[in-house]
């Protein structure tokens, strides 16, 4: 588990701090554009792989800062379907990375559900290699009942297939008579996509564009943009964004109730996901 979550990297001082911000309010969902591994990689004369490493050496650390700050929601950006076009070399050992991490992630899978972590992969996985897409979906399957915290992962993944692949899935619905013309609002758009809106989105490296990334969810998400490197990322930053959203969040607005179609059609839809992934595993 100390792959995923690296329990010793906070001190006690810092802790302290965690605790004192934890007294304003706290975003219930955070995304990270975890930008600057490459940067960071040619910035130590070391490989392009060290970079993403180290890369996710952070997100381990953040992800800890981020149960003690009690977020229960956490999303990050961790590969592009732009980023197939990169270097074979480069593609090829991102993937192996990914193969690594998930494996380690399914070999200790009793301390990760100990922690309550459930692990969703949002994309269109099929573009991933087939063993990739295996170890990914036994993840999804093994975790799918935790709810402590929730680790959202983009990987192979942009806004707009997402919104693509929601107004596909809602085309369906009408074709299939699930679904009726006027049932489809913003609200059934929003529970149709691989991601729910995040409350506050961090972006390091000092980049200032989203990416593509959750277009559909951030109208109302406060935005906090660093120049730090991700991997050089500490809990400082981290509090000083979580500072920054108190400062700027807006009101939190009433969740709207959907209909009987609606319910059962997202049911139906769940039920379909989650039936797709096993087939996977039992394929493999």
């Amino acid at each position: 588990m100390s792959t995923w979550v690296n329990e010793q990297c906070v001190s006690f001082f810092q802790l302290l701090c965690i605790k004192i911000v934890k007294t304003g309010r706290v975003p219930q969902h955070l995304a990270f554009i975890m930008d600057g591994n490459r940067r960071y990689a040619k910035k130590l004369s070391v490989n392009t792989t060290d970079g993403h490493t180290k890369g996710f050496d952070k997100l381990s650390e953040a992800l800890k800062w981020c149960i003690d700050l009690g977020i229960p929601e956490v999303t990050v950006y961790a590969f592009s379907i732009e980023n197939f076009k990169r270097t074979e070399e480069e593609v090829n050992s991102l993937m192996d990375l990914a193969r690594d991490k998930f494996t380690r992630l399914l070999d200790g899978i009793d301390q990760i559900n100990a922690w309550g972590v459930r692990v969703h992969v949002a994309g269109r996985l099929s573009l991933l290699p087939e063993d990739l897409h295996n170890l990914v979906s036994k993840a999804m399957l093994a975790t799918r009942h935790n709810d402590k915290l929730r680790l959202n992962i983009a990987y192979a993944y942009t806004g707009r297939d997402e919104i693509s692949r929601a107004a596909s899935h809602l085309v369906d619905g009408v074709k299939r008579n699930k679904l009726f013309a006027e049932d489809i609002d913003e609200d059934l758009i929003s529970e149709t996509l691989d991601l729910g809106s995040a409350e506050l989105l961090i972006r390091t490296s000092g980049e200032v564009r989203l990416s593509d990334f959750m277009l559909w969810q951030v109208p109302s998400t406060v935005l906090y943009f660093s120049e730090v490197l991700w991997p050089e990322f500490t809990v400082w930053n981290l509090l000083a964004a979580i500072i920054h959203f108190q400062r700027h969040a807006p009101e939190k607005l009433p969740i709207k109730e959907s209909n009987h179609r609606q319910t059962e059609f997202l049911e139906c839809l769940e039920d379909k996901y989650w039936h797709d992934l096993e087939t996977v595993v039992k394929c493999s």
